[in-house]
């Protein structure tokens, strides 16, 4: 069953997550034709430690930086680089904080300069998707509500919904119980949400085929068809009055 966190619990994620916000916020400002991943890479790090927190994804699994940072066909998982951005690239933003022993994590996709018209739609409707999600983050529904919402929205647009990776449960581990929240599925299937649950809703949403390959760095996920990916996400606390959320900075 899923690990249910007190009040008191719950807002020392709060904290991490305002930092998780915080640092989206600032780093995303930097975003520009010119500028490298590996230099918004380095100011998330600065930010995320001068607020008192420690970047989760740091060695996490191996993992060698303290952000993914996915641009185009990059679903998720995409070392920072040292290639320059260019106008027209979709950029996201994928990292988490633990401050005191408790973690959060938020993804954001941000455009580099004038974008293309499909490149905008498929960030405003991954983007409202998510919001969709959280929306049926509610005591008494299901996992499945929650995926059902997600999916059943992004596919009214013509856009795929990745089935290989998934959001997840957070608190004193980064990926905690319930440990598969899928942005697919079935209205009143899967576990059921209970006051107390913490979990990522994370839509990962591809311009084409919901298929991904994973590149040889072992850890880089791209569209199978070299299309564009979006990718959003929000640590949900569920209360008793409904979701909320606990990545933002109010």
């Amino acid at each position: 069953m899923a690990l249910i966190k007190s009040a008191t619990e719950i807002a020392k994620m709060k904290e991490s997550g305002r930092i998780v916000a915080k640092t989206l916020r600032l780093v995303s400002a930097e975003i520009a034709p010119g500028r490298t991943p590996q230099e918004l890479d380095a100011l998330a790090d600065k930010i995320i430690r001068e607020e008192g927190g420690v970047p989760s994804f740091l060695g996490y699994r191996g993992y060698p930086a303290a952000t993914c940072i996915s641009v185009n066909n990059v679903v998720v998982h995409g070392i920072p680089t040292a290639d320059p951005l260019k106008e027209g690239d979709v950029i996201s933003l994928d990292f988490g904080v633990v401050k005191d022993g408790w973690h959060a994590d938020g993804a954001w996709t941000f455009a580099v300069g004038e974008i293309s018209a499909v490149a905008q739609k498929l960030m405003n409707v991954t983007k409202e998707s998510l919001f969709q999600g959280i929306a049926k983050a509610k005591p008494g529904n299901t996992i499945g509500d929650i995926g059902h919402a997600v999916q059943k929205y992004v596919e009214s647009y013509g856009f795929g919904v990745v089935r290989e990776l998934v959001g997840h449960g957070i608190g004193q581990k980064l990926h905690d119980e319930p440990h598969n929240v899928p942005m697919f599925g079935k209205p009143g299937k899967g576990e059921k949400l209970r006051e107390g649950m913490c979990i990522c809703i994370e839509p990962m949403i591809n311009e084409g085929t919901y298929k991904v390959n994973t590149l040889s760095d072992g850890w880089s996920v791209v569209t199978a068809d070299d299309k564009l990916s979006a990718h959003y996400e929000h640590t949900i606390a569920i209360t008793k009055n409904g979701p909320v959320i606990l990545t933002s900075e109010d």
